[in-house]
């Protein structure tokens, strides 16, 4: 018995230093380094994979961006163009003749009636329109003497009733040029264009004017208040003469409101009949002449004075049915980097919109 006990006692001793042995033992620098290799090589396509989906997205997100604001843009346009009464056209007479007629763009920078173009900015769509004006004519001069005493909603009879009316508004639609930072971003490189907004317009008119000033017949010509007309609005203006005496001077204008930037800044050229094909070839009839068609440099308004014509932001007029086409290029690749030019292969990035429109009618319709 005893001799058995110590044979199990010393098999017993020698598994317990060899388990402990086995316990202790680590990972070899071979190991280690392998280890490492093998992690390398599944991690790092993995934050490559992880990277692109990132840029990818980003992209996306800019590109989703870029048609949003370009779509939203065309759509303020296209409801302002709705109203329009006349449409300037790019028609390079700049005085009617007996077998000329000033229609265009032109005819009002000759005149100095709106900002003039120059490096940083130029006129793509001019127009007249209809301006309703709300709760701006009194019914009761001795209860409501003016249009700031007007009260919205008022019962009739009361003292504040006033009906709504419409004034003459002339919009111009700008491609701008500025290198401003603080909007271009990432700073540097080529800033793209932007679009801005002028407007000017009449004044609310009283049906009785006032017989100590017959000649004026305003409500009041105070421009602080809201029924006066614009400064640079010229009260002789006549819109059966709409290139003579439009405004008082480009001068008189007020600073415009951006409607969207991000536009386009690289060229791009255009199809030799864009705006006779979008706007299915009109005609004009000079005098007993058989009708031609109207010149592709009449209908198509650019950026023309730029000394590098981009076709990003350009109209098709057909002043005649007072029909207009605006298309808008954006570029959502400019909001990721400095040098995003044009790139035909990536139109994707440079999302373009475009819609036509008919004006309310004839002029005194």
């Amino acid at each position: 018995m005893k001799i058995l006990l110590r044979l199990l006692l010393k098999n017993q001793h020698p598994r317990n230093r060899s388990g402990q042995a086995q316990t202790d033992k680590g990972m070899t620098l071979v190991e280690l380094l392998v280890g490492a290799i093998m992690a390398f090589l599944i991690i790092t396509p993995m934050l490559a994979f992880v990277v692109d989906m990132l840029n990818t997205d980003r992209r996306e997100q800019v590109k989703s961006n870029t048609e949003q604001d370009i779509q939203a843009a065309v759509d303020f346009i296209a409801q302002d163009l709705s109203q329009a009464i006349y449409i300037y056209d790019n028609n390079p007479a700049t005085v009617s003749t007996a077998t000329t007629t000033a229609t265009g763009i032109p005819a009002l920078l000759a005149g100095n009636f709106i900002p003039p173009p120059d490096a940083t900015k130029a006129p793509i769509l001019v127009f007249w329109k209809r301006q309703l004006i709300k709760n701006a004519v009194p019914v009761n001069a001795t209860l409501t003497p003016k249009p700031s005493d007007c009260k919205p909603g008022e019962l009739a009879g009361k003292a504040g009733e006033c009906n709504d009316t419409y004034v003459l508004s002339l919009v111009a639609y700008y491609q701008l040029k500025d290198q401003q930072n603080t909007w271009c971003q990432p700073s540097g490189g080529t800033c793209p264009t932007r679009i801005a907004r002028y407007e000017i317009r009449d004044g609310v008119k009283n049906p009785n004017p006032s017989s100590s000033d017959p000649a004026n017949p305003y409500y009041t010509v105070d421009p602080t208040e809201a029924a006066a007309p614009n400064k640079a609005f010229n009260k002789e203006f006549d819109i059966s003469k709409p290139t003579e005496k439009v405004t008082m001077g480009s001068t008189q204008f007020i600073n415009p409101e951006v409607l969207v930037n991000y536009i386009d800044h690289s060229p791009k050229q255009l199809d030799v009949a864009e705006c006779k094909n979008a706007l299915g070839t009109p005609k004009i009839q000079i005098g007993l002449a058989a009708p031609t068609d109207v010149p592709e440099d009449t209908l198509k308004v650019t950026d023309s004075a730029s000394t590098t014509i981009t076709n990003s932001f350009y109209a098709c007029v057909d002043n005649a049915r007072n029909l207009a086409r605006v298309t808008i290029r954006g570029n959502s690749l400019r909001r990721l980097q400095t040098d995003a030019g044009y790139d035909a292969k990536k139109a994707a990035y440079f999302p373009t919109v475009s819609v036509q429109v008919q004006g309310l009618g004839a002029r005194g319709k």
